[in-house]
This record gives structure tokens, C-alpha cells and sequence, in this order.
């Protein structure tokens, strides 16, 4: 923008004796003040609504400040950098799912080293002690079945068969005689045949688990994890 400079010293002419020519204001001095001023003042941005061209600077005010001074591209950049780095405090796990470069460029502040390589997260559990402790490790990807053991209880007392058979005096089907009481005068004859058996049951227990690599894996996602340190 163009600045007003002043092309007569019309003050220097009081000064002069009369009758001498400077001493007169010749109109094409004040022509061209007025054309200089004419010049500046369209270079001047407005008051109101102002639409400034180039690249204008302005002041950079401190950080904090909530006015309605304005804000430069220093400022705003310092205050987002401020920002995200309040949302992310030292001990902040930061994700990304394809973007493998450090937060400390990407998001211009803070020591980040990677973090958690081949595990999830899980919160913390005050009551459990395999949780209660902030980046305790734990589990195993290979585990398929734990170490358990199964308890069998097995009772078999045996039977036992009885026939009883009524005939009068003979022989039996192979030949040989059969007696008895007497009865009526009829002969009576009971045999009894009784059989006793017992069953053996085999029963298998294992106290060991089985294992396989890879084999105990949840549904899971790979992405980036990073810690802020510092």
C-alpha cells in the first residue's frame, strides 16, 4: 500500500517576503497534493469489512489470549499445537491405522516411542491381579487348552442269574437222572443255576492341555501404536 508523502512545504512560504514568487500557492501544487493523497487513500484498506490482498502480515499475539484481537497463522498454529498436545499428556497412547511415521512429525510435539508390538489393550482391574497394574503383560498366543484335569468315579458290583426249574422224576435231556422231594407222591425236582459277572470299564484322564502355535488367537486388527514419553 502506497504512503502520502508531501510534495510542497506550503509552511516554508509564510516565511517568505512578500512579493516574492514562491511565496504564492500555485494551484498545481495543491493539484498534486490532492492527486497524491487520492493516490494513497486507494491503496488503504477500509475500516469496516476490509479486503486485503497479498499476503498482509499482522502482529502475533501471546498464547492464550481468547480476545478479539487477530489471530496471524503463527498464532492459530501455536494454539493447535498447544491443544492436541493438552489432549495427548505424556503417557497418551496415540493410534494410527496405516500411517507408520512418528507423531512427534506428525503432530509436531512431544517423544513417542512405539508401543504394545503384538499385543491388544486391556483396562485396568484394581481386583484382578493379572490387570491390576498399568502395562503389565500377560496370556500367550500358543495356549489352546490350559492345563486341567478330569475326575471319574466308577462302581460295578456284579449280577446275578437264577432259574428255577419243576419236573416230576426222569432223566434230564442228556440222559442222566434227575431227583427231588416227594411231594403228593409226585417227585419234585428244582434245579437252580445262578451266573455272576462283573464288567470292566476303562476309563482315560489327561491333566495335561493341549497347544498349537497361533491357535489362540482373538479376531484382531493390526495398526500403529505409539507412547508418548516426553
Amino acid at each position: 500500500m502506497s504512503d502520502y508523502t508531501k510534495s510542497t512545504d506550503f509552511a516554508s512560504k509564510d516565511s517568505l517576503p512578500s512579493g516574492n514568487a514562491a511565496k504564492i500557492v500555485k494551484g498545481t501544487e495543491i493539484d498534486t497534493e490532492f492527486n497524491n493523497i487520492a493516490t494513497a487513500i486507494a491503496t488503504k484498506a477500509d475500516l469496516a469489512s476490509p479486503s486485503l490482498t497479498g499476503s498482509p502480515t499482522a502482529p502475533t499475539q501471546s498464547s492464550g489470549d481468547n480476545s478479539t484481537k487477530l489471530a496471524t497463522t503463527a498464532f492459530v498454529a501455536a494454539a493447535i499445537t498447544t491443544g492436541i498436545a493438552a489432549a495427548y499428556p505424556v503417557g497418551s497412547i496415540y493410534i494410527n491405522a496405516s500411517n507408520s511415521t512418528n507423531p512427534a512429525t506428525l503432530l509436531g510435539f512431544g517423544t513417542w516411542t512405539a508401543f504394545g508390538a503384538g499385543r491388544v489393550l486391556v483396562g485396568l482391574n484394581a481386583s484382578d491381579a493379572s490387570f491390576d497394574t498399568a502395562e503389565e503383560t500377560g496370556g500367550s498366543k500358543d495356549a489352546v487348552v490350559v492345563s486341567h484335569t478330569h475326575t471319574a468315579t466308577v462302581t460295578d458290583s456284579g449280577h446275578t442269574h437264577v432259574v428255577g426249574v419243576n419236573a416230576q422224576a426222569g432223566t434230564d435231556g442228556g440222559g442222566g437222572a434227575i431227583t427231588g422231594g416227594t411231594n403228593n407222591g409226585i417227585t419234585d425236582i428244582v434245579n437252580f443255576t445262578s451266573n455272576s459277572s462283573t464288567t470292566g470299564i476303562s476309563v482315560s484322564n489327561s491333566t495335561t492341555g493341549s497347544s498349537g502355535t497361533n491357535a489362540n488367537l482373538q479376531p484382531y486388527i493390526v495398526v500403529y501404536m505409539w507412547k508418548r514419553t516426553a
